[in-house]
């Protein structure tokens, strides 16, 4: 199917549409499908399947049906998608419903005037059972359309988190300071140079290089923490301080690559680079069952940067929740004098 076509938020974000586009060819190409395969079912489940006359005339009723929903639904599509949450499948659901009654009490009406006898049934149990067929049917294939459009837009979600990810991660004021940093250890402290340099190509590596291999580990991305945090005390010196509550968690367990380093960065960036006294910066975490639960704390200035501590918070929610399913959780907000990012992974990645 044809993934929704994308429509501008009211934040100039990009949003897929709650709705398949009727009006193009997948969509009808579905409703005939859809359509054929329920008359030939009927009729093969009957006693006499040698009834060519009324398969076809079925088959050119459910036809035109198929064109007409097609129609209408593409014609009011812009003021269904008006509709809030669900209400616009539930819109397209009674159209549906309603367009079958119309046409069943015009065929069977038809058949009488003209006295073709296609039509065995009277007309209420010809209506009421064309209109039950058509609430199941409609019913399913929306909820294929439903579920069709949940995968694109988490599909599409990951794609535009990555690529925000590495926009992050390139960002040239820590490029310059690192490159400042360098250049001034390099008389005083080779040694430190060297390592400096080695951290921070290793953290353009997972940049630039690794976003389209699957996951990373716990293990692997607590050490491009640790790579970036090295970067950071030498800039900083005695201004940044890391507490380290790490309990037993699992190195090996599947994480998507560089989903806590640009949370680590934050906390640096907008809690400890604005305090001339600089602060504290708290990672903490621990096993839950077969999952992990990861906080990452860091004070909160009087006066909080333009840009807020919640930038690319988004992109991480998204990640998570198209990785981990429903049963993550991902929580951030100011807690007292400090700011807390929480992390609540499950063990039984979907």
């Amino acid at each position: 199917m044809r993934a929704p076509s994308p429509s501008s938020g009211p934040r100039g974000r990009t949003e897929h549409s709650p709705l398949p586009d009727f009006c193009q060819l997948p969509a009808l190409f579905a409703l005939f499908v859809v359509g054929a395969l329920t008359v030939t079912v009927m009729w093969l489940a009957r006693d006499n399947r040698y009834d060519w006359p009324a398969y076809s005339v079925s088959m050119f009723f459910v036809t035109w049906l198929a064109l007409v929903v097609a129609v209408t639904l593409c014609k009011l599509r812009h003021l269904l998608q008006r509709l809030p949450g669900h209400a616009p499948y539930v819109g397209v659901w009674l159209l549906i419903v309603l367009i079958v009654l119309v046409a069943s009490v015009v065929a069977r009406w038809l058949d009488g005037a003209l006295q073709t006898r296609l039509i065995d049934s009277g007309m209420g149990v010809f209506v009421r059972d064309n209109a039950v067929i058509a609430a199941l049917l409609g019913a399913a294939m929306l909820r294929y359309f439903y579920v069709l459009a949940q995968w694109q837009a988490r599909l599409a979600a990951v794609t535009r988190a990555q690529v925000e990810a590495l926009q992050a991660r390139i960002r040239p004021h820590f490029l310059f300071n690192s490159m400042n940093t360098v250049a001034a250890l390099i008389r005083v402290d080779p040694a430190a140079a060297e390592r400096t340099v080695e951290d921070l190509s290793e953290l353009f590596r997972a940049a630039l290089g690794q976003h389209d291999i699957g996951d990373g580990t716990l293990g692997e991305e607590l050490a491009l923490v640790e790579r970036y945090l090295a970067i950071e005390q030498l800039r900083l010196g005695s201004r940044l301080r890391i507490r380290r509550e790490l309990h037993d968690l699992p190195a090996e367990f599947p994480l998507p690559r560089l989903l806590l380093q640009p949370l680590v960065e934050n906390a640096v960036r907008h809690g400890i680079q604005p305090l001339r006294e600089g602060g504290e910066v708290i990672l903490r975490g621990e096993r839950q069952g077969q999952g992990i639960r990861i906080e990452i704390i860091n004070p909160l200035p009087a006066t909080p940067p333009t840009a807020g501590n919640g930038h690319g918070l988004d992109s991480v929610r998204q990640r998570v929740a198209w990785r981990y399913g429903p049963q993550a959780r991902v929580e951030a907000g100011p807690h007292g004098d400090c700011f807390v990012v929480l992390l609540q992974l499950p063990g039984a990645a979907t």
